[in-house]
């Protein structure tokens, strides 16, 4: 399994949310409601839809983090300098990350807990990815005081799988990266739609 810098992995993940952020900021957040609900085939998911399956996510993951930054922190247990990733944990973040040409890997359809509704509130949906992303980043940085290896996050669909604080930031962020691009893609669909109607 692939060893890497505790702080550089942190440090590359910190950007990644970052992109994220601005990404979401700029080609998302002016779009009219009418556009970010829109699907492109009944059975296809609208921008929103693919950033409320993120919040569904961040709504458990997140505060798993939590406890197991904070449980790093209560024990004082001096930060390793690496991090090995663990067999599973690689395969999820691997599998999930999407390749450098833009394809998607392993497909899945989303567990009844993570399926978001037609209909979204748009503003509700855009301000609770943010903010997620901005507690994401306080914990990456907290993360770098403790051992991202030692430190376990019980996964949502079978808790009894436990998966490293570290590969849980892998996972969770590749996961992220994952479906804004399927958002962005969307987005590109509804913009071709709109000029031919304007045809």
């Amino acid at each position: 399994m692939p060893t890497f810098t505790a702080n550089v992995l942190l440090d590359q993940l910190t950007a990644e949310t970052h992109a994220l952020i601005q990404l979401v900021e700029n080609e998302f957040s002016s779009l009219p409601n009418d556009t970010l609900n829109w699907q492109p085939a009944p059975e296809r998911w609208s921008i929103l839809q693919c950033l409320e399956h993120l919040n569904s996510y961040g709504h458990y993951y997140l505060p798993q983090l939590e406890k197991a930054v904070y449980r790093g922190e209560q024990e004082q247990i001096a930060a390793s300098t690496s991090f090995r990733s663990g067999l599973l944990g690689n395969y999820f973040a691997t599998s999930m990350r999407p390749k450098a040409d833009g394809s998607i890997g392993l497909k899945a359809k989303a567990v009844k807990a993570h399926t978001p509704a037609a209909r979204l509130d748009a503003r509700a949906v855009l301000t609770t990815f943010l903010d997620q992303q901005r507690d994401l980043l306080n914990l990456l940085e907290r993360a770098r005081r403790v051992n991202i290896e030692r430190f376990r996050v019980p996964i949502s669909i079978a808790r009894f799988i436990r998966l490293s604080v570290g590969d849980t930031f892998r996972f969770l962020i590749a996961h992220e990266q994952r479906h804004v691009l399927q958002a962005q893609r969307v987005a590109a669909e509804a913009k071709l739609c709109a000029h031919s109607s304007i045809k």
